[in-house]
């Protein structure tokens, strides 16, 4: 057990670094590989590194499973609701145009809406999966 200081501090170290970074993808997704679903199952797989280092319930305090189930219709209802914003303009589902004087400023937050809200649902999603299979093994 002496090696799990090293792992709970390279953790802690660690964890800001992963995050930074899947807030790098999500934010530059839009311009190169990357985007929603890439910064979703780098965040869920953040709170996995915690679970495994800190245990379940040191994760959960930090990421209740309540708040977790409800990041899955969140995140669908931020999409979703991305698309319903240009029918009730007027314009054709998912059409950008509607978010702003220009198309090009529309299209930018349109799709910046569109991929937080993928990132919402897939790092709520990911993380039930693992918590709902820890949670079975107990």
């Amino acid at each position: 057990m002496s090696l799990d200081v090293i792992l709970r501090v390279g953790t802690k170290l660690l964890l800001p670094f992963v995050l930074l970074f899947a807030l790098y993808v999500q934010f530059h997704g839009e311009y190169g590989p990357g985007g929603g679903f890439q910064a979703g199952v780098i965040i869920a797989g953040a709170v996995i590194l915690l679970t495994i280092t800190f245990g379940l319930n040191t994760a959960q305090r930090l990421a209740p499973s309540a708040v977790v189930e409800f990041m899955v219709p969140l995140g669908v209802l931020v999409y979703a609701g991305t698309g319903v914003a240009g029918l009730l303009t007027g314009r054709n589902y998912l059409d950008y145009s509607a978010f702003a004087e220009h198309s090009a400023e529309g299209h930018a937050l349109g799709i910046m809406l569109v991929e937080a809200g993928v990132l919402i649902t897939v790092a709520g999603t990911m993380t039930a999966i693992f918590y709902a299979f820890v949670e079975r093994g107990r």
